[in-house]
């Protein structure tokens, strides 16, 4: 099975969030493509783009990064039998209320919204590992990993307890 993400930017200036999610997905060692395309200015050719994916027999989630009005996401699950996840990146310029946009979406429409990079990543994973046992084991040993993490912060600063401990 050829399970793989496919990330979507609206603008090529979505490049550097993209790469948040490339670095989760390299770690889980699963397989991505990254598009540009934009429901508002190039519509057409993002239906092309989804066409040629969806004859696929393999999984795929979309992972869609657009900002300030987020068509594409609402687009892609739209025209996709396939999962989307919106990604959309923060902007100061409108204070975090570009979000809103991927936030409420039209009747019909089921693609939820990480504001995390990683986290983006990761859910798309835990999708696909639905199909993919290999890969269930290898989110399951990221996730320990985290677990690590924390069991050793803990044990160092209740080792530097003050007068109470």
């Amino acid at each position: 099975m050829a399970a793989k993400v496919v990330i979507i930017m609206g603008s090529k200036g979505d490049r550097g969030h993209a790469e948040s999610i490339v670095k989760t997905l390299q770690e889980l060692n699963l397989p991505y493509e990254l598009r540009v395309c934009s429901a508002h200015k190039a519509t057409r050719r993002l239906l092309e783009i989804l066409e040629s994916y969806e004859g696929s027999s393999d999984p795929i989630v979309y992972i869609t990064i657009a900002g300030r009005s987020n068509a594409l996401s609402a687009v892609v699950d739209a025209n996709t039998r396939f999962p989307v996840i919106a990604c959309p990146p923060y902007s100061d310029r409108f204070a975090g209320m570009d979000v809103l946009s991927s936030l409420r979406l039209p009747s019909g429409i089921a693609s939820p919204t990480i504001l995390e990079p990683d986290g983006a990543a990761l859910l798309a994973a835990k999708m696909l590992a639905l199909f993919d046992q290999d890969l269930a084991q290898r989110l399951a040993t990221y996730r320990e990993r985290f677990a690590a993490e924390l069991e050793r912060a803990d044990a160092e600063v209740r080792g530097h307890g003050g007068a109470g401990a």
